[in-house]
């Protein structure tokens, strides 16, 4: 799944506007850097650190099977919003050239689906993998992609000012619920 999520994603990366304003390398690698990390926590085959390639339950089929249920989930709800978004899209956080501030699809449940849905889908992978890495792993990725968005709101308020505070009030970053 995430290899064919991997392909998909890069083929449309092709099709975007021209960027205005780049974050930062060194932002950039604050977030990709522990990314990379998760990724090898939970794809290599074994880890040097015994207690992390511990089980947290004895493996069943019905754990792995409904891992794989929430990692296709998560991944295409990344799709959905990655479609949605369109030319406005970016790996990194960017101002586009006309960028548009999207309110609708996706981002009318989250603000950050894309985020949500790759956080899903390593979710989705832990309970697959069945091991302590795969908490490790989600965690990282879910605190990754939370100083990420912190600093891609500061951006979008600047870009849209009281319109993306009107949408933050009455869209949740990532959980699509007001608690």
């Amino acid at each position: 799944m995430w290899l064919s999520w991997a392909a998909y994603w890069w083929l449309l990366s092709k099709r975007v506007k021209t960027t205005v304003q780049r974050e930062p390398v060194g932002r950039r690698l604050s977030h990709i850097v522990p990314l990379v990390f998760a990724v090898f926590l939970l794809w290599i085959p074994h880890l040097p650190v015994p207690v992390l390639g511990d089980r947290l339950y004895p493996w069943a089929p019905w754990s792995f099977w409904l891992g794989a249920f929430v990692t296709a989930a998560g991944l295409l709800f990344a799709v959905w919003a990655r479609v949605h978004i369109g030319a406005n899209w970016s790996g990194i956080v960017t101002i586009k050239e006309g960028h548009d501030l999207i309110m609708t699809g996706p981002y009318a449940l989250v603000r950050h689906p894309i985020y949500t849905g790759l956080s899903l889908g390593f979710i989705g992978s832990a309970i697959a993998r069945g091991e302590w890495r795969g908490v490790l792993a989600a965690v990282i990725v879910v605190v990754s992609f939370w100083f990420k968005l912190r600093f891609e709101e500061r951006w979008m308020r600047q870009q849209f000012g009281a319109a993306y505070d009107i949408y933050s009030q009455r869209v949740s970053a990532l959980i699509p619920l007001r608690l």
